[in-house]
């Protein structure tokens, strides 16, 4: 067994247990044991569909571009320390994700927004991300209202300035 799929056990036993969330776990047991046998081939979701790397890991250029930030300029990132970052990154984002699914689904809703997100880390044991991703949410939110308000402005003048040109 892995590292990353240590911690994610541990953080896993806050998770409640529905029915969704063991689906979850066994399709990541199934993983773990296909990975110990050297069986590279192509992974199922658990749905029977096939899952190829590229769809289960995020885009390694956005992970490498990440890792250079705090590097000097002249050091250099192994490949292997790249994957591992890769597997890790892309297994957190699946974990919080499949917390927050669940929160939707159990309120009848079929999509999941920034507050299912926070809800999601304080549930996981994050606690120290809920604070600031709330705030960052909350500037989110108001800079979209401003960017539609100022997209509907700018509409709104073009529609009187038509209608102006008419008469």
């Amino acid at each position: 067994m892995n590292a990353c799929f240590k911690n994610f056990t541990s953080v896993n036993q806050k998770m409640s247990n529905s029915e969704d969330s063991q689906q979850y776990i066994n399709d990541m047991l199934v993983k773990e044991e296909d990975e110990a046998s050297g069986d590279d081939s192509d992974r199922q979701d658990g749905h029977g569909s096939m899952l190829r790397e590229q769809d289960r890991f995020l885009p390694i250029c956005n992970i490498i571009k990440i890792m250079k930030v705090p590097v000097p300029q002249n050091g250099k990132i192994a490949k292997d320390a790249r994957e591992c970052i890769q597997e890790c990154v892309s297994e957190f984002i699946s974990f919080i994700s499949s917390e927050a699914i669940e929160r939707s689904v159990a309120e009848n809703r079929k999509t999941v927004n920034g507050d299912d997100l926070l809800v999601a880390f304080n549930n996981l044991g994050f606690d120290n991300y809920v604070e600031p991703l709330s705030i960052y949410l909350q500037k989110y939110r108001e800079s979209n209202k401003s960017d539609r308000n100022l997209f509907l402005d700018s509409s709104y003048m073009q529609t009187d300035e038509g209608e102006a040109g008419k008469q």
